[in-house]
């Protein structure tokens, strides 16, 4: 069914569900236009944490983005009225498939007719949670990975998405300092996390082998790539049991990945050895997380 793409983009506001991590730094991102951002989340313990957030950081990083200034970002509650208008809805909740297919269906049945309905899953493809949606033409994932540091945004179709929804996405994202690449078939990862996984898995096969340690094959990624840290310490950032549990997603669909960098990863998870999260992973000199 064609899709009719929403008008009056400048002067009508984005909203974000999900108050974590990722979706305040997304909110974030959409407040550098000087625009309303709204972020709807059912917990008020997030509210603080992310208005802060966002009203802390906005000025900055809205002063990188080229025309940008800051905006308003509001917080609620009542889904009704974060989507009331809005011409982009970004999904950030937690990665459960019965909660995106729950969410998706409340969000078709309550955004304006010509809102986009955006998932920031890094595990699924909106394909798997548009079963309760009456209009999967407007439906799409729009990956984010850390904004406003890392500021690439994968884009894919839920396999019905309308075309002029990927196109309108490719020429207005930029507006907000977030740059979108489009992964023209469904792909597990997109586009970046496929490529930083088969980092990661050879990194920790090197390891698990005995060829080398952690250390030293931070040691030359730093030297060779110039970067602050290499793929063992990024790991321990990210927590090693997310690390695990990507890799097993992986693995369920590609049986024919090696099991070595499983089993090396299972280890440290088993003896709860998370990274910094519990003050030891890959490394043991982290001194906010639990000892």
């Amino acid at each position: 069914m064609p899709f009719t793409l929403p008008t009056d983009i400048q002067n009508r506001p984005v909203a974000v569900i999900g108050a974590g991590t990722l979706g305040r730094r997304i909110a974030l991102m959409f407040a550098t236009r000087g625009g309303e951002v709204r972020i709807y989340d059912r917990s008020a313990d997030a509210e603080e944490a992310a208005v802060a957030y966002v009203r802390e950081n906005v000025a900055e990083v809205a002063a990188t983005v080229e025309g940008g200034s800051p905006g308003r970002v509001v917080f609620t509650s009542d889904l009704a009225e974060a989507l009331a208008g809005a011409w982009l809805v970004v999904e950030a909740i937690p990665e459960r498939l019965d909660l995106k297919k729950e969410i998706f269906g409340q969000l078709d049945r309550a955004a304006d007719a010509d809102a986009i309905l955006a998932s920031n899953s890094s595990s699924y493809p909106t394909s798997q949670f548009i079963d309760r949606v009456e209009h999967p033409e407007r439906v799409l994932n729009m990956h984010f990975y850390m904004p406003p540091k890392q500021n690439a945004i994968d884009i894919m179709s839920d396999g019905h998405t309308d075309r002029g929804i990927i196109d309108l996405l490719k020429r207005e994202l930029p507006h907000y300092g977030v740059f979108p690449f489009e992964a023209h078939k469904e792909s597990t990862g997109f586009i970046f996390n496929r490529v930083w996984a088969a980092i990661k898995r050879e990194s920790l096969a090197v390891v698990a082998e005995g060829v080398s340690t952690p250390q030293d094959v931070d040691r030359m990624w730093q030297i060779n790539m110039g970067t602050p840290a290499g793929p063992f310490r990024m790991m321990d950032q990210v927590g090693l049991d997310v690390v695990l549990d990507i890799e097993e997603h992986y693995a369920a669909e590609r049986p024919g990945l090696p099991g070595g960098p499983r089993e090396l990863l299972r280890k440290y998870v088993d003896a709860g050895h998370l990274g910094v999260k519990t003050g030891r992973g890959f490394y043991d000199d982290y001194t906010g997380g639990k000892k």
